[in-house]
């Protein structure tokens, strides 16, 4: 049966009871990204406490088989559990496979595995990408008053969130309240900030008529401000603003909507992931029951509230 907890409870749960000295493998798709670097830094604060428990942290680089055989030599140097951000959801049933059949606990983090069962002392820890895309689709439509042209920047569609954010974007224009605005193009990035500089730029030079730019992420969204200013084109939240939005609230994303040019972002809890992913694996490590899917809540932020974030991710 699937659980469903948020962060704290989550936390509550697991920090009931120390999990014994033991080395958790963390295999990390890549190390150059702001929102798992928070994420990865989490984690690292809680190996710097006094519990026994010692991180080994892997980077694969964004290649599947360099993750594959990172997992393979810590199931062969015998950690204690294993955490991993897959580069790749389709790899995920072998990586289960090869973790679970060495009987060593796995907690995915912030990408769900795809099978839709899993075996025991395999569990995750990440955000319903349902929200996510809903919320900053819905804070556009508030901003734009239900009308409007808007253009979508998805992250790369290898990935399931770039496809659910993308979808949960079309669903939110399709209801009644904002039905009025109309996504003119969409183009796939690779969730880099370059990525999303180069297609706006080239948007911008095909002439299209736009009022707000919705990103899969921040990383691209900040891309596409820095092409609009650059070419003289006002962003923001005024009325003639184009409204930009993305989904992440890292520091840089707060940042530009303090600076007055990002209208919306979601906040993802990076640290709240990597926090929830050893204290789930230092749970499986002692015997204890853990839910198989462990929901950390996506949060729509404003410039109204963005105060509570800035000190958060």
């Amino acid at each position: 049966m699937n659980k469903h907890l948020g962060a704290g409870a989550l936390l509550t749960t697991l920090i009931a009871s120390a999990a014994p000295a033991a080395e958790i493998g963390v295999a990390m798709s890549n190390f150059d990204d702001t929102f798992l670097t928070v994420l990865r830094e989490a984690m690292t604060d809680l190996d710097a406490g006094d519990d026994g428990i010692e991180l080994s942290f892997e980077d694969a680089t964004l290649d599947i088989g360099r993750q594959l055989s990172q997992v393979e030599n810590f199931i062969a140097k015998g950690v204690d559990a294993i955490i991993i951000h897959p580069v790749d959801q389709t790899a995920t049933t072998q990586m289960t496979k090869l973790v679970s059949g060495a009987g060593i606990p796995l907690v995915y983090v912030n990408r769900p595995p795809i099978e839709p069962s899993l075996p025991e002392k395999v569990v995750f820890v990440a955000s319903n990408e349902l929200d996510s895309g809903r919320l900053e689709a819905e804070g556009i439509c508030d901003l734009l008053g239900g009308e409007g042209k808007t253009l979508l920047l998805m992250g790369d569609l290898a990935y399931e969130a770039a496809r659910v954010r993308s979808q949960d974007v079309r669903d939110v224009f399709a209801t009644p309240e904002c039905s009025g605005i109309e996504i003119i193009d969409e183009q796939p990035g690779t969730w880099m900030r370059t990525s999303g500089m180069d297609i706006t730029t080239n948007w911008l030079s095909a002439g299209y008529d736009f009022d707000a730019i919705i990103s899969n992420n921040d990383e691209m969204a900040l891309g596409a401000i820095q092409a609009m200013k650059a070419a003289g084109v006002a962003v923001g939240t005024g009325e003639d603003d184009i409204k930009v939005a993305g989904i992440d609230a890292t520091q840089d994303a707060l940042a530009a909507m303090a600076a007055g040019d990002l209208a919306v972002t979601v906040f993802q809890d990076a640290a709240g992931q990597g926090v929830g992913a050893v204290e789930a694996a230092k749970a499986l490590i002692a015997g204890e029951e853990v839910p198989v899917e462990n929901w950390i809540p996506f949060e729509l932020v404003t410039p109204a509230n963005m105060d509570k974030y800035v000190a958060t991710n």
